[in-house]
């Protein structure tokens, strides 16, 4: 004859009450013997190991929907045992970037504080930013560039969060959510007067390797032949003549978004650590030589 228990014993041997058993069993998590002559619902062996089972994943603040699918063989444990690991990863990532953003605040007083809370705000649920940060890119450049070149620039262009932010990092990070949205900034990028913008693109990307070794020798902006190869792609894009003229005009257009434009990679600079100068970096530093030599106003 087969053992059972009653609820009473289940409640003694695992020191749950009877009302939690009540309940588990009511929800379909514990199995059930036939009812004894006086109609007192009775448990088989089983239910005895499936209580403990509840209990110890209860432990663990595992929810009872997700231990009920395991005890009655929906989900298998090492399933469940991997979600939860997942989910509470994601839950301690959230919670550190929200103490890095807090600390963020508490350093500072005034109107900074105000102004970094609109600025951090833009970013408070971080994976939906990621993903709307990368689409802002895309919707950036120019759509006729060859998907090499989109690739390149978005792979330094759209940074990885760290897994232990600072205070610092995050406040970069949701200040290049801000940048990214300045229409001076879109526009210098997306070139709307230049018909091959592919070309363009592709000789921007090969000036900023050529200047690459100065930038990381932290020499400052001066004429050189990357900064000749960035002014003669952007003359042919223009359909005109790389002139001083040519240049002078270059130098007055890139006034107003230089500010923008170093600014970005000095927060981009904050979060990525590379084997040398960013391409953003290169290309900062060739718009600050052209202004350095060809502008009409020094």
């Amino acid at each position: 004859m087969q053992v059972t228990w009653t609820i009473g014993e289940l409640a003694t041997r695992t020191g749950l009450s009877v009302k939690a058993i009540r309940y588990y069993t009511d929800i379909g998590l514990l199995p059930t013997a036939p009812r004894s002559q006086g109609g007192h619902r009775r448990y088989p062996p089983q239910a005895l190991e499936q209580l403990w089972l509840v209990r110890q994943l209860r432990a663990l603040d595992v929810p009872i929907a997700a231990i009920t699918d395991v005890a009655t063989g929906a989900h298998r444990l090492g399933d469940l045992v991997a979600e939860q690991l997942e989910s509470t990863q994601t839950r301690l990532a959230e919670l550190r970037w929200r103490e890095a953003a807090l600390l963020a605040l508490e350093e500072c007083s005034g109107p900074e504080r105000l102004r970094r809370l609109r600025v951090l705000a833009t970013v408070q649920c971080r994976p939906q930013a990621t993903a709307d940060f990368t689409r802002a890119w895309q919707r950036v450049l120019p759509p006729s560039l060859p998907a090499r070149l989109a690739d390149a620039i978005t792979a330094q262009a759209v940074p990885e969060l760290p897994r232990e932010p600072t205070p610092d990092a995050v406040l970069a990070y949701a200040e290049l959510h801000s940048l990214v949205a300045e229409p001076a900034f879109l526009g210098y990028w997306a070139v709307p007067h230049v018909r091959d913008k592919a070309s363009l693109y592709a000789a921007l990307l090969d000036a900023s390797d050529g200047a690459a070794p100065s930038v990381a020798a932290g020499r400052a902006p001066h004429r050189c032949e990357a900064l000749d190869a960035l002014c003669r792609a952007c003359a042919r894009a223009y359909e005109t003549d790389d002139t001083p003229g040519f240049r002078a005009f270059m130098a007055t257009n890139m006034q107003t978004t230089v500010p923008l434009l170093r600014r970005y990679w000095q927060h981009l600079d904050a979060l990525t650590v590379g084997p040398g100068p960013s391409l953003g970096r290169t290309h900062c530093w060739l718009v600050e030589g052209v202004i350095a030599e060809y502008d009409p106003a020094r």
